[in-house]
Order: structure tokens, then sequence, then C-alpha cells
């Protein structure tokens, strides 16, 4: 890293890292948690898990909107010596750092099944949705602004996470032609050659 330089990784990439493998660990675990009548029965057990998806998207999706949207307000622009991250570094450190956990609530959901069927893997997927919706968010908070939301990787957590918690002190910018991801942490579309 050059002096002066800080390794800076994408906002929104970090934000959308946790959805996909949430919603994919939900959906599993509420198909196979459907198997079991349990103790409420299979009817319940997927009311409340629908109720518990739809509570999960909004609380996930609308936590720390002032926090994101105060740190982007404030943020300076990148210097020449910061290092951007490439997306897949990002995601693969999120996923490492949060491993056991994704396990735990996967195993977590599947055991609950037998009390309430689907339940708590509709609510796992509501989490994965949450995050996917926070990232758009945040994708048309950077289209509006024309620039892309950085963050020193310093500053994250030790697994890769909390872009926005009480260790960052603020967010670097970049035009929005920077690094390899799109407004909102999706891969970038390249042009198709012709």
């Amino acid at each position: 890293m050059a002096r002066g330089g800080q390794g800076l990784a994408r906002v929104a990439v970090v934000v959308r890292a946790g959805a996909a493998p949430l919603w994919w660990c939900g959906v599993v675990a509420a198909g196979v948690g459907v198997l079991p009548s349990g103790f409420t029965g299979r009817r319940i057990g997927v009311m409340a898990g629908a109720a518990l998806f739809i509570v999960a998207v909004a609380v996930v999706a609308l936590v720390r909107r002032k926090r994101y949207s105060a740190l982007a307000r404030a943020a300076v622009r990148a210097s020449k010596h910061d290092v951007l991250q490439d997306r897949s570094v990002a995601v693969r450190n999120w996923r490492r750092g949060h491993r056991w956990w994704l396990l735990l609530a996967f195993a977590a959901a599947l055991g609950s099944a037998f009390a309430v069927p689907a339940a708590a893997g509709l609510l796992l997927a509501g989490c994965g949705t949450g995050l996917r919706l926070k990232a758009s968010w945040l994708g048309r908070l950077e289209r509006a602004e024309d620039v892309l939301l950085w963050v020193r990787v310093d500053w994250l957590a030790g697994n890769g996470g909390r872009p926005a918690g009480k260790a960052v002190k603020s967010y670097r910018s970049t035009g929005i032609a920077a690094g390899d991801a799109a407004p909102g942490g999706a891969r970038r579309r390249t042009a198709a050659l012709v």
C-alpha cells in the first residue's frame, strides 16, 4: 500500500455480502422445515414465518439509515494513494467472518421446525432480503450523488462487517466508474464486445 493510503471497501458490497447466504439458508431451512408438522402445525408455522419474513425485511432494510445517510453526506474524496478493494475480496471477507454464525443460524432454523415449521427459515430469508433492499437503497443514494461510497477496511469489524459501526468515522467517495462493483454493490456489467 502506498504511503498515506488506506485500504477501502465498498459500503454497499459489505452490506450486500450477507444477502445471498442468509436468503439461501432461509429458503432451504424453510423448505425442509415444512416437512415436520411441529407443535403448531404447518399452517400456523408458515403464517408465523410469513409475518416474521415481513418484519425482518422491514427492520433490516430500515435500521441505521440515518447513520448511513450522515456518513454519506460527510464523505471525503478518496486519495490517489488509497487502495480500492475488489468486490470479491470484500464478499469473501464477510462470508468467512460470518460462516459460523450462518451455520449456527441454519442449524437453529432447522431445529426450530419441529416446534414451528418453516418460521425461522423464513425469518432468515427475510434478513437476506432486507440486506438486499438496503444495498439497493445505498445504490440509489450513490447514483443521486454520482459517487461510490467506500469505508476504510481497518474500521470494519473483525468479521468484515459493520460498515456503519461505531468505529467508522467517515466514508470516502470516488467517481461512479471506480472499482469493480456497480452502485448498490452488484457486479458491474461490462458492455459486450462486438
